[in-house]
């Protein structure tokens, strides 16, 4: 790698963390809205503010209802990767703490390629070794390209889309912070596809 090639790279993991910061900063912040919490401290973090007016996602946030609903499903899914023989570890969810500290090298190394810093308003959520991409993205951003190039991270087994191009949809493919208790869109949805049919009445 090139000395100005390494330069860039440390500006970016720079930059990259510094996002990361801010969004643990808010965390309490958030935790207070509505008395949801991350029960399940899973990491959760805005990485690029591109695309205006895009809602932020809900992530990890949940009552201690919604919490105690799913934990026994959080277990199962936890303990199932170490059980099938495909995890190192105990727990699929022990692995998110190296993800979140691998993926901003990743992104650091894949921004010159991809320019998803550029032509996006991102947050990831880590859960048991998946990454869950949610919030708006350009029109004409790669976003295929950048998916596939996030998905190789280190130890990360999936990368969920939950992205739009439309950030004022009536309906998103993520809950938001704003909307916490309103379902998010099935997978597939096309919010665009269908602002632009409701355009042509």
């Amino acid at each position: 790698m090139s000395a100005k090639r390494a330069m860039q790279v440390k500006r970016l993991m720079c930059g990259t963390a510094w996002s990361i910061a801010i969004a643990l900063a808010s965390h309490t912040a958030l935790a207070d809205s509505a008395d949801r919490s991350n029960f399940g401290n899973d990491p959760f973090f805005q990485i690029s503010s591109a695309v205006a007016n895009c809602p932020v996602p809900l992530g990890p946030f949940q009552t201690k209802e919604e919490f105690n609903e799913e934990s026994h499903y959080r277990i199962e899914r936890g303990n199932s990767c170490w059980i099938e023989g495909r995890c190192r570890l105990s727990n699929s969810y022990y692995y998110d703490k190296e993800i979140s500290e691998a993926v901003q090298r990743r992104l650091a190394n894949i921004s010159y390629t991809t320019h998803w810093r550029d032509h996006t308003s991102l947050w990831l959520m880590l859960q048991r070794r998946f990454i869950y991409v949610e919030g708006c993205v350009a029109p004409d951003f790669d976003k295929d390209k950048f998916l596939f190039e996030l998905g190789k991270t280190a130890d990360v087994e999936r990368v969920i889309d939950n992205t739009t191009t439309t950030p004022d949809a009536a309906t998103l493919p993520y809950r938001t912070r704003a909307e916490p208790d309103k379902a998010a869109a099935p997978p597939g949805y096309d919010g665009n596809a269908v602002n632009a049919a409701n355009a042509g009445k």
